[in-house]
């Protein structure tokens, strides 16, 4: 059994008892310590963490072509020990998920998840605007010890409508990932484009992700913009 926790914000301690297998960003790791003769190995995924290889296949494919694939690496433990993942010095936040709960969250902010978490990529149908795209990926709780590692380009808040049913909207480019207790609840995108925009007196902020009262939803923002979107403008 595999137990996340962060230390010190910036790195992922996963403590393991027993056997089991994680799969982590590719050379993530940073540490480990256990009794004896080290007992976990490293292992690229060269396909995808489902279990089929016509599933694995079918996942790569899909992620390479939405732009939403992660070089992902598997963890194998036989026996006890404690390990340490991290990727830049970026902020690390930890979640654990209810069965059937699905978190959408960007492929490049994902550090590590369990064998309990189904990992795929979803079409939300969001155009070209954004750095996010037409996709995003989704992980899926199959079981009872699901976790999710996500990264965040400094210390990230959580907004969410759930309560007071308020309209969230936030820049697609600042986005880690975004959960609903209804399920996967995505957002609609709304424009802001006028004759400005085509002499350069855009606000820059453009388009945006809306989420409705009627969806509740917790979004977790990073304070930092991904570098993309289409910018029309004349010199």
């Amino acid at each position: 059994m595999l137990t996340f926790e962060t230390v010190n914000e910036l790195t992922l301690k996963i403590t393991c008892s027993g056997n089991d297998v994680l799969f982590t960003k590719a050379g993530s790791f940073i540490a480990g310590n256990n009794a004896g003769g080290k007992n976990y190995k490293f292992e690229k995924v060269l396909l995808g963490p489902q279990g089929s290889f016509a599933q694995a296949a079918l996942g790569s494919l899909l992620r390479r072509v939405t732009g939403e694939n992660l070089p992902l690496m598997k963890v194998t433990f036989s026996g006890d020990s404690v390990t340490y993942y991290a990727d830049y010095g970026q902020h690390v936040v930890v979640y654990k998920l209810a069965p059937g709960e699905t978190v959408s969250v960007e492929s490049e902010n994902i550090l590590a998840f369990t064998q309990d978490c189904d990992y795929s990529v979803r079409f939300i149908g969001c155009g070209i605007i954004s750095q996010k795209g037409l996709a995003t990926s989704t992980l899926t709780a199959t079981g009872n010890n699901a976790y999710v590692a996500v990264l965040s380009n400094g210390n990230p808040i959580v907004l969410s409508n759930i309560q007071n049913r308020d309209t969230l909207s936030v820049d697609p480019d600042a986005v880690i990932c975004w959960m609903s207790p209804n399920g996967a609840c995505d957002p609609q995108v709304k424009t802001d484009l006028s004759w400005k925009n085509l002499i350069g007196q855009a606000s820059g902020e453009s388009y945006a992700f809306e989420w409705s009262g009627s969806q509740p939803v917790s979004v977790v923002i990073q304070p930092s913009e991904r570098r993309g979107g289409i910018r029309v403008g004349i010199d």
